[in-house]
């Protein structure tokens, strides 16, 4: 009967021809992932985390984290094209996937962002040289390259996208550059996200996440065998992998647990609660009590360094920051002992700011002073001196803000230390192991900061 209504019913016959398409495309997709996989085995995990499904109101392919997406006559005119430009596609949204493109547009613009996400990833998969997804480099490609090399040093979605702006590109460079990196439909991104299940343990963005730093751990396990063509990929790998912290909050790590006059509505005094259950049976006596602990930067140390590469500008960004967060009343106590000093191959300033004031006072007439060399290590002892002179009554930390290379100190110091370093492009910077090490971009003051682990 059905082979009778095959040749009677065109709808039937219509559905089946469909099926059988979407069949050959899901094996297209099949073969695509297995090829990519056999060339490069540490994306095994991510190539797998994608399921197919058609979808006509793409243009190609689009993912949104979870499917890939595809519209079955554009995926077919792909593979009859060369099955590289399948494989390239496919490990296009892959990427896009593992360094969280979709989730992490913000508020940045949007045509540029997927210019500048498209860049980040096609930058990847150019410097790969494997066969199953190389295409020779055209020129337009080269063109944008080059111009991003003399202001970025890792093509990261988040530097790409600044430096795009930088460029001031024209209508017609951005349709050009816009046409050249685009592969896949981006019409699943910014779709909200549906609220977590009870049974879900974390979101899609925190999946990959964990897939990336898995990724990670694995390359650098056995770097040894890893090509020199990987090192596009471990770069932003290690940029995206980089934690994420709160400046604020990085702040009040310096700041001590202290006791203050303030009354406090969580605590009570117990006497008077028991002696209200002794004296009445069920009728405690709850009084709230007149001081409460708060943490608060009581002594703390600031070290600017003055170097040739340490910009004015950047430098007042860096305090005015620090200064939002030292001028709140929750942080300050009546008197303070900070010490706001410096340095660059020598010690040239040192500034005791102990109340609000003084903190105000110094914003407003800041005045840099040196412009030599950098060395790390005078601030260290023209401390380390202080607190031998009991000039401290607890140092809880230093912070170092740079934004280049200098001499650290051997020796680990009795206080804590963490160097800020300042950077327009992420640098991987070598810390003793006894200091924290941050590393920061001038946009990310004052939202995030990315720091290793103490």
């Amino acid at each position: 009967m059905q082979e009778n209504e095959r040749y009677i019913s065109p709808i039937y016959n219509e559905r089946v021809d469909q099926e059988e398409f979407v069949s050959v495309c899901l094996d297209i997709l099949r073969n695509a992932r297995n090829e990519i996989y056999l060339s490069m085995r540490f994306l095994d995990v991510a190539l797998s985390s994608l399921y197919f499904a058609p979808d006509l109101s793409v243009r190609g392919i689009a993912t949104d984290g979870s499917g890939l997406f595809f519209e079955p006559a554009a995926l077919a005119k792909m593979y009859r094209k060369s099955r590289v430009y399948v494989n390239r596609i496919y490990l296009h949204a892959v990427l896009h996937c593992l360094f969280c493109h979709m989730w992490n547009r913000k508020k940045r613009a949007e045509d540029y962002w997927n210019l500048a996400c498209d860049v980040a990833v096609e930058s990847i998969i150019d410097s790969l040289y494997r066969l199953c997804v190389h295409l020779p480099i055209s020129s337009t490609r080269r063109d944008l390259y080059g111009r991003l090399e003399k202001k970025i040093t890792v093509f990261n979605a988040e530097s790409v996208y600044k430096a795009l702006q930088e460029l001031q590109l024209t209508e017609e460079e951005y349709l050009r550059f816009a046409a050249e990196f685009h592969r896949d439909d981006h019409c699943k991104w910014g779709k909200d996200e549906k609220p977590p299940q009870p049974n879900q343990v974390r979101n899609k963005k925190e999946d990959w996440d964990d897939k990336r730093e898995k990724m990670q751990v694995e390359m650098e396990a056995f770097a040894n065998e890893a090509s020199d063509d990987d090192k596009d990929l471990m770069s932003q790998l290690a940029v995206e992998n980089r934690e994420r912290y709160n400046y604020k909050e990085f702040l009040r790590k310096f700041s001590v647990l202290k006791e203050t006059v303030q009354v406090d509505p969580d605590a009570f005094d117990y006497v008077f609660y028991n002696y209200g259950m002794e004296l009445y049976g069920n009728m405690p006596l709850i009084e709230p009590l007149e001081t409460k602990e708060i943490r608060r930067i009581e002594d703390f140390v600031i070290v600017i360094d003055t170097s040739m590469s340490c910009s004015g500008e950047l430098v007042k960004k860096f305090l005015e920051e620090t200064y939002s967060v030292l001028s709140q009343s929750e942080s300050f106590f009546k008197k303070v002992n900070i010490h706001i000093i410096q340095c660059d191959d020598q010690v040239r300033e040192d500034v005791l700011i102990q109340k609000h004031e003084d903190l105000l006072q110094y914003m407003d007439n800041l005045e840099l002073h040196g412009m030599g060399g950098t060395d790390f290590r005078p601030a260290f002892i023209h401390v380390d001196k202080m607190v031998k002179a009991q000039k401290f009554r607890k140092l809880k930390g230093l912070i170092y803000f740079t934004d280049g290379y200098g001499i650290f100190p051997v020796k680990m110091p009795v206080y804590d230390v963490a160097f800020v370093f300042m950077q327009e492009n992420y640098n991987d910077l070598d810390v003793p192991p006894w200091a924290i090490k941050i590393i920061l971009s001038p946009d990310e003051i004052g939202e995030e900061v990315k720091e290793t682990k103490w």
